[in-house]
Formats: structure tokens, sequence, C-alpha cells
């Protein structure tokens, strides 16, 4: 039975601790983002992934985001439910490892040989940490669905670890027992997209990548942890003269993609992991030299000095651009064949594009809010439409101020999609400030009144001349313009009928624009 294999304690955390770490994480919960449908397929749950980066405590942070992809039944839910623990006790426990007894819970794992993740799972709960630097970061642990079983296609293994390595910082490769060339021409499939992106901006696409070789079994070769993973690594990469040009190519490919590469050996944790179906994820049940890795892994990926920030294009992505990122990328794996290069990049500039428009439309948004919006008095028109023009200008220099793929040309369409949506925003602005003006809000009474009005001093001087004809029809407008204020009274202070309230006041505004026109 292959286990999440992890990280592992000293017994130096006591009961009481441990109540205190569950009623702290109480809530927080793995949420599945992108989700596997029997078809064949992925849909993106755009209402989950918002509720986790579009909250406002994070949306304008920028992110760190570890993920852990590989085959199936190899521990990689398992190694995440350790990195909770670290994230969750740093700085607070004498040691974060937990308990002998401790049963391990987050990500959902079980032993067996049945696969238990499927799609893609976000932690609920972002991490926010701060870096040496002094600036704050939104820490994301992403679980994937594992390659190669019995119900997953080629495609669905290409998609998710692919969509998984687009939107990490740092990806972490579960295999096991060793770097074998099958592990590295799986890789290459998911680099070549990354070598497009490259040739746009000669920046590496992908950032972090981490072998992490589990049940590795030959510690008299090279030693457990990074410092033999890394001797093990550059013998897997290294390329001579005499080797195959295909083998040449794909690790070419590898060490172009990723800005930086690293390996880490990991022990057997045991055969009371392996060959006990009650396993809970306790310590006790652990080899210690697992537990010793455990110690040295976890912090090389989620110390605050290790941690790497979400870079696209050199240039760091918030939580709020992680969205669109995923939003772009889940748009090209839903089609009916594997997206090429060229999808990939152009997905990649959509994206791009995209979080530059949404955060140049939100500067325009919250500067009219403060202008004008639910608690605030009524604005001249004119001043209004002088503020408006101001805080456009604002939002078209964000939004042509930061970095985007594509070119000019590219981006020209999003620029003036940005400009289009701003002009919807100013319409809805103009109305909610017309709204707080009282003459707007009783002009329709207004102009009824002024019509009944008129037909009665009308009636009057028909009838004085004794014209019957028009007299009737004064007193039919005298009636209509009565029975319009009840109704309009009605709905406006009953909400009911609205529609009709709506015909009444585009009525209203016609004769007050009509009457306004003819007048000198």
């Amino acid at each position: 039975m292959d286990v999440d294999q992890v990280d592992v304690g000293k017994d130096t955390t006591t009961q009481s601790q441990e109540r205190d770490l569950d009623s702290k994480l109480l809530g927080a919960r793995p949420v599945p983002v992108v989700v596997a449908t029997e078809s064949h397929s992925f849909e993106l749950d755009e209402k989950a992934l918002e509720d986790i980066l579009l909250h406002e405590r994070v949306r304008d942070k920028k992110v760190a985001v570890v993920s852990v992809s590989g085959a199936f039944r190899k521990g990689k839910s398992f190694l995440l439910d350790f990195f909770l623990r670290y994230l969750d006790r740093e700085g607070t426990y004498p040691d974060w490892i937990g308990g002998e007894k401790e049963a391990l819970e987050g990500f959902s794992w079980r032993g067996g040989s049945e696969r238990d993740t499927t799609g893609i799972l976000l932690w609920s709960k972002p991490y926010i940490k701060t870096l040496p630097s002094g600036e704050e970061v939104a820490v994301l642990l992403m679980d994937t669905q594992g390659a190669f079983d019995s119900s997953s296609t080629v495609k669905d293994c290409a998609t998710i670890f692919a969509l998984s390595t687009m939107t990490s910082s740092t990806q972490i490769y579960n295999i096991t027992q060793n770097i074998q060339e099958d592990d590295l021409q799986h890789l290459q499939l998911f680099t070549e997209y990354g070598k497009l992106a490259m040739e746009e901006s000669n920046i590496k696409p992908f950032q972090r990548l981490v072998f992490l070789v589990r049940d590795w079994s030959f510690p008299y070769e090279a030693p457990y942890g990074s410092t033999g993973g890394n001797q093990i690594l550059e013998k897997r990469l290294r390329m001579t003269e005499k080797q195959h040009s295909e083998l040449m190519q794909v690790r070419r490919h590898i060490k172009s993609c990723f800005s930086n590469i690293g390996c880490f050996l990991m022990p057997h944790p045991g055969l009371k992991v392996a060959t006990n179906p009650t396993f809970d994820g306790s310590l006790k049940d652990i080899d210690e030299e697992f537990k010793t890795q455990l110690r040295e892994i976890t912090p090389s990926v989620l110390s605050i000095d290790n941690l790497v920030v979400k870079s696209i294009n050199g240039e760091e992505v918030t939580c709020r651009g992680l969205v669109e990122y995923f939003k772009a990328y889940m748009k090209i794996f839903q089609g009916e064949e594997l997206p090429q290069p060229k999808s990939m990049l152009l997905a990649t500039a959509e994206a791009n594009n995209l979080a530059a428009l949404a955060s140049s439309k939100d500067s325009y948004t919250k500067r009219m809010e403060l202008l004008c919006g639910g608690d605030t008095p009524y604005l001249a028109p004119h001043e209004l439409e002088k503020k408006h023009a101001e805080a456009k200008e604002t939002s078209l220099a964000i939004f042509h101020g930061t970095r985007k793929m594509g070119g000019i040309e590219f981006s020209k369409e999003y620029a003036e999609r940005l400009l289009k949506e701003i002009d919807e925003a100013f319409e809805n602005f103009e109305k909610l400030n017309d709204g707080k003006n009282i003459f707007n809000a009783a002009r329709t009474p207004a102009v009824f009144f002024t019509l009944v009005v008129l037909g009665y001093f009308l009636a009057t001087v028909f009838g004085s001349i004794g014209l019957v004809s028009f007299v009737r029809m004064c007193n039919l407008v005298i009636w209509s313009g009565l029975l319009a204020i009840v109704v309009w009274s009605y709905i406006r202070f009953s909400g009911e009928f609205r529609e009709y309230g709506a015909k009444l006041d585009h009525f209203a505004e016609l004769v007050w624009d009509e009457a306004s026109i003819s007048s000198p």
C-alpha cells in the first residue's frame, strides 16, 4: 500500500495543543476548483476558486502556490497534510510535525491501490506569510489527481499536470524509487508549452521544479535529502556528445523551461505504513529516517526564505490575477484535442491582459465609488463627467503601464474592452447619482401633474367657446394624468409592478425632454 509519505516528528506536542490546533483549523478544507467529469473532461468551478482567491483579505496580495503532482497512490496528499501542519504550527509548537499518536488530517488520503484525489483541489485557507523584504504573500497548497491510473486517459493526465505546472510557483514532481527516462519524457509535453512562451519574452515560463524521489533505496550511492538528490539529478540531466538527440532534447527542454530545478531523496516510510490498512498517519508507525527527512524538505519549500512568489512573463501575480489565468487556461483544455503550444501562448497572453484589465477597472470603480457611491451626496453632472474622465485616464494609464504578453496590437483589443466596460460602469454611476437628485425623483409625478393642470386650463378655455369635443379630450388627459400619478405612487411605495413604473418614468422623461427642446 503506497501511502502519502511525509513528515514526522518528535513526541513533544501535548493533547491540549492538538485540541487547540483542531479548533483553529475548524472550517478549513480542500476545495475542488477543477472538477473531473464522466466524459473525461474538466470544468472550472469559478465560484469556489473566487471564494478563495478573491477574498478581501488576499485578493490584492501576491501569491505563492505549492503543487504536488505525479502518479497516483504515491503519497501526494499525505505529504501536503504535513505541509499544512508546518504552515499552521510554525513558531507555535516546539516541533511542528506533531505528536506520535496524532492522526493526520487535511487533504483526503488513504492507503490501498485505488486513487483517492480527482481534479485539482486548493486548501480553502490561504496562509499569509511575511517575506524577509517585509511584503505579505498568500501561500496556497494545491493537490492534484494522480496520473496513470486505470480511469484516466493520457489527455486527463496531461491536462492536470500542465494546469498545475502553469498555475503554481513550486511544482513538486512526486516519483518513486528513481528518476527514470519516462519521468523526464512525461515532463517534455508540458515543457513544450513553456518553450513557446519563453520565445515571446526570453523569460523561462515555469519557476521551481522539485523532483521528489520517494522510497529511495540506494543511500550508499547518494544520501537522503537535497544533497544526494542534486547528485542524482545532475547525472540524470547530464548531456553528452554520444547521447541520442531525442534524449538531449528532453533534457534541454526541461532545463530551458524551469528557472530552478532541484531534487530531494526520501526514504521509505516503513512497513507499518505500507501494509497496515488502519494506518491513520500517526508518527509512531513511521520510520525515524523518514521523519528526519520530512523535517528537512518541508521548510526547504515553505519557509519564508524559500517561498517562491508566482510569476508569469517576469511579472509577479496576485490572487486576483491568478483567477484570470485559471479561466484562460481552462478554456483551451476543454477542447477535444490537447492544446498546441501556440494555443498556450495565446491563452497566457489573454490571461495576462485580462488580469491587467481587471486591476485597471477595479481602480476606476473604487475611485468612482468614493466619489458618488451609495453613501455620498448628489454631485453636479458636469463635475461627475470631469471626475469620470480623470478616473478613466488613470485606469488606462495603469493598464498600459502593466507588462503584458502579446504585443501592442494584441493588447489593443483589451484596451478597447476596458474603455467599453468603464463607459458602461459610468452609466450606472450616472443613474445612481441622478437618483439622489430630489428633483429627478419627483420628475414623473410633476410631469403628470403639469399635464393635469394644462388639461384643466384648456378644458376651461374650450368650454367657454363651445368646443365640446376638445373639452372631452382635455378631460381624458386630466383623468389619465391623475390615474398615472396614483399608479406611480402605488408602484413606488409598494415595489410591485416595477415594469409599469419604468414605462411611466420613460414616458414622463420623453415629455420632459420634448418640453425642454421646445423651450426657447
